[in-house]
């Protein structure tokens, strides 16, 4: 007999567990506000009058990050640490700090700035938006940029009587309903990195490929798509994918949050993710399509 499917639950919502009753975990509950951003929460549902403030829930026995705002906890620790990995020690600033800098009259700059969520504002070409670029700037001139993409998953399904029994403090907290996007990955979030890569590897100014913040579960059905054995290189370069994924740390007593604790970092070369994107060694065999065809239409 088949295991049993576990109960999928919220995992986090406003940063807290949802059995967090205490001042510290309601007042963002109050406030609809994310902690991991020092605004408004962004979740709300359709009609714009509920703010869910779901951060991450439970698929099979992992626990996922569904915002991208839960990556950027600690003052977006996470893109601080590519400017760092890229650019050694370096001032890092986002958008506001660098025109109060700027303002103030100091033009003799060595320092990085980020462009990207909160921060300024997201670089757009064409129909690409890239998420975060990391501009290193030096006496008012651009000297280098490296872009980075954070992606998480979208959600599917209903957990409204999960999330009103967190909300209502309830002893009992019902499993959720929720499911997650998967087909995504493969629709639209494994072209999408492809594409930014690729336009980052034609760029003059960059020496260091696109750098990818995702959860690790999130991760994972990359590699079921593009095969977990993906060879390795042992440097950035312009043609070059360093992946970073992230896992939530562990369980922390009430009024404390969750640390987000790095799992692994990859480098392997553009050209060969995207050749096994497209016929990647997890494709199915030519002969399974027939076989499905013959088996719907009852024919042989």
């Amino acid at each position: 007999m088949a295991a049993k499917q576990a109960e999928r639950q919220l995992v986090e919502i406003f940063g807290h567990a949802p059995r967090d009753h205490s001042s510290a975990a309601r007042t963002f509950w109050q406030l609809n506000a994310c902690p991991f951003i020092g605004k408004e929460c962004t979740k709300f549902d359709h009609t714009r009058t509920i703010c869910y403030g779901t951060c991450s829930v439970t698929n099979a026995e992992q626990e996922v990050v569904i915002c991208p705002n839960r990556l950027y906890e600690n003052n977006y620790e996470a893109i601080r640490k590519v400017g760092s990995d890229v650019f050694g020690d370096i001032p890092f600033m986002l958008f506001n700090e660098y025109v109060r800098i700027v303002a103030s009259g100091n033009h003799q700059m060595d320092c990085l700035v980020a462009l990207g969520h909160n921060s300024g504002k997201e670089v757009k070409i064409s129909q690409l938006s890239m998420d975060w670029v990391i501009a290193h700037i030096r006496n008012q001139q651009l000297v280098e940029y490296v872009g980075i993409e954070v992606q998480s998953i979208d959600i599917t399904g209903n957990y409204r009587d999960a999330w009103y029994a967190a909300r209502d403090m309830r002893d009992s907290i019902p499993a959720s309903g929720h499911g997650l996007n998967w087909a995504n990955v493969h629709k639209r979030l494994i072209p999408q990195i492809i594409r930014k890569s690729l336009v980052y590897s034609k760029s003059l100014l960059v020496k260091n490929g696109l750098h990818f913040i995702v959860p690790e579960p999130v991760y994972q059905r990359f590699e079921a798509i593009i095969g977990a054995n993906i060879p390795l290189v042992d440097r950035p370069g312009k043609e070059v994918i360093v992946v970073h994924t992230y896992d939530i740390g562990p369980r922390v007593e009430q009024g404390r949050m969750r640390r987000l604790v790095l799992n692994r970092e990859l480098m392997f070369d553009l050209n060969e993710f995207s050749k096994r994107f497209i016929s990647g060694p997890n494709l199915p065999p030519g002969i399974a399509l027939d076989d499905k065809i013959r088996s719907i239409l009852a024919v042989s």
